[in-house]
């Protein structure tokens, strides 16, 4: 009973529009920013290396290098924060989480293409 009601209010809050993504994938997001009494939207692309959770729960961790650096964001996938989710590419995977990625650099960070898949050609 209890469980069916959260259901139901959690319902209202899901997003529709969700693009079809998997772990492997290279996405950008788009979330909004506030800083002060501005808000913006800032892109933030890499490769998608784990998902979890299931509801207004799931969220989505990508990864991309900067600088040499490794940065990784954790992302809310029902948030209102999240503007857009944009897959470019589709990586090749054959695991649930792609953790192994953090001790990789250089071209052995990148996945297979997944052929037959989509790919944004601009």
């Amino acid at each position: 009973m209890k469980t069916q009601i959260l259901d139901a209010i959690e319902k209202k809050s899901l997003k529709k529009d969700i693009p079809h993504f998997e772990i492997g994938d290279i996405v950008d997001v788009k979330c909004r920013i506030k800083e002060g009494d501005k808000e913006r939207i800032q892109t933030f692309s890499g490769t998608v290396i784990a998902r979890r959770g299931r509801g207004i729960n799931e969220t989505f961790t990508v990864r991309r290098i900067v600088d040499e650096e490794g940065v990784e964001r954790i992302f809310p996938l029902h948030s209102p924060n999240v503007v857009d989710i944009r897959p470019v590419r589709s990586g090749k995977s054959r695991r649930a989480k792609l953790y192994y990625l953090r001790e990789r650099t250089g071209k052995s960070v990148r996945l297979a293409h997944r052929y037959g898949e989509h790919t944004v050609t601009e």
